[in-house]
């Protein structure tokens, strides 16, 4: 029972241990590499650690097969995680790019997207007389009233159907989000069942080149234009709202996106909306509306990754262990000898765990690298909150490349632990004797 429990204590210890440094902020990281290799060089233990290590870096050629396990076992530990989390990261990017601070969207009170709100058409100019709303040119209120349908294309990747966002916009759409830029054809025209096209959308899905007619709510559509956004827009076909309303036999708007009057735009705005009782309405900036949209996906990839992530970094560990196992094992006279020039425990420890953590280090830098040609501007497509496919690029961060690095050197350090320290126990009379 004694032995069970202090197996369980190390084994908890060296959870935590792990943990502590997958979370470890690089400055800490730099300072740890810096007080090692200070040891290495200032002082006769680390001397006498740097030059074992050297020898049984040496040997490794020798050993490639065993050395190759753990090589590979991590590379795909670490593709496999960066990877999951580059797609998060990018799916976030992407719906975080889309708003911004001086736009407020509007909703129903209690919605969470615009799938689930309705306003009133009579709800409309209300709005666009409230304070802090910006005003045009023409003096007219910067308001959007805008709907959302989601209608069925076809990939073009597969073949099957896939729902994307049509949306309906009013006449200030373009002028809310400067970021829009037409890169082919033209804007729709008011009145007229002409639809401009995002990019992405354009990539992804088939029959959406200009010129091109779309049969949706059985009447004919003909696409006028295309344009870029680099935000989620870039998923999306745009019409004129009073044109797709009647289409699908919508009477009321679902949201309302508006330009926001200076600095203190949002606080008037927020203040006069909870101050007329006929506007039960809630708002939000365009960039934190957006941001909300994308954080239950992003936490469920995220989590998603790290589970499977730990999965397969739990079986490169036992592949390091046999390896290093078998290292120390071969090795066993080599080690005797040295333990019997001098060499004491810890050097030997420390020799056998550079050795790991070099081939971790070589494993994550071929993951990273993987994960970085493969993965790196992959454009792909996903269900989004409004039940539409977003279109996005996988984003592989240099802070993505650091955490998967830290997890190979994580599973080089549990995987060489145990074997180094039966490195420094093994009796010396009974290793030379054995070999």
């Amino acid at each position: 029972m004694k032995r069970f429990f202090s197996g369980l204590f190390t084994v908890l210890l060296l959870a935590l241990g792990l943990a502590a440094w997958i979370w470890l902020p690089w400055p800490g990281v730099l300072a740890l590499v810096v007080a090692i290799t200070l040891w290495l060089l200032l002082t006769r233990s680390g001397r006498l650690a740097r030059e074992a290590a050297k020898i049984g870096i040496a040997s490794l050629p020798q050993r490639w097969g065993a050395s190759l396990v753990i090589v590979v076992g991590i590379a795909g530990v670490v593709g496999v995680l960066v990877a999951m989390l580059a797609m998060g990261e990018g799916f976030k990017a992407t719906l975080n790019q889309t708003g911004s601070d001086d736009t407020a969207i509007l909703l129903r009170a209690g919605s969470q997207a615009e799938t689930n709100s309705v306003i009133t058409r009579d709800q409309v100019p209300l709005i666009g007389a409230l304070p802090g709303i910006a005003k045009g040119a023409d003096g007219r209120p910067l308001a959007s009233p805008e709907l959302s349908q989601v209608v069925n294309l076809v990939s073009k990747k597969d073949g099957s159907d896939v729902n994307v966002q049509f949306r309906g916009v009013g006449p200030s759409a373009w002028a809310l989000r400067p970021q829009l830029k037409l890169v082919q054809g033209r804007k729709f025209t008011p009145g007229l069942r002409e639809i401009v096209i995002g990019r992405g959308a354009q990539q992804q899905f088939r029959d959406l080149d200009v010129g091109k007619q779309l049969k949706l709510a059985n009447q004919q559509w003909t696409v006028v234009g295309v344009f870029e956004a680099k935000d989620s827009h870039d998923s999306e076909l745009w019409t004129d709202a009073d044109v797709l309303g009647p289409a699908y036999q919508r009477g009321a708007y679902q949201s309302m996106t508006v330009k926001l009057a200076g600095k203190t735009g949002f606080k008037q705005l927020k203040a006069a909306l909870a101050a007329d009782p006929r506007l039960k309405l809630d708002i939000d900036t365009t960039r934190t509306y957006y941001g909300k949209q994308s954080a239950g996906l992003t936490k469920l990839i995220t989590i998603l990754g790290s589970v499977i992530g730990t999965i397969m970094a739990i079986g490169a560990v036992f592949g390091a262990l046999n390896s290093m196992y078998a290292a120390v094992a071969g090795r066993a006279r080599e080690i005797a000898t040295l333990r019997a020039l001098g060499f004491r425990g810890l050097p030997v420890v420390t020799a056998v765990m550079l050795e790991t953590l070099l081939l971790a280090l070589l494993g994550g830098l071929v993951g990273a690298t993987i994960a970085w040609l493969g993965f790196n501007g992959h454009t792909v497509s996903t269900l989004g909150n409004n039940f539409s496919q977003v279109v996005f690029q996988f984003r592989v961060s240099p802070e993505l490349l650091w955490t998967g690095l830290k997890w190979a050197l994580g599973i080089g350090l549990v995987g060489g632990l145990f074997p180094a320290l039966r490195a420094a126990r093994l009796p010396v009379t009974e290793a030379l004797r054995a070999a």
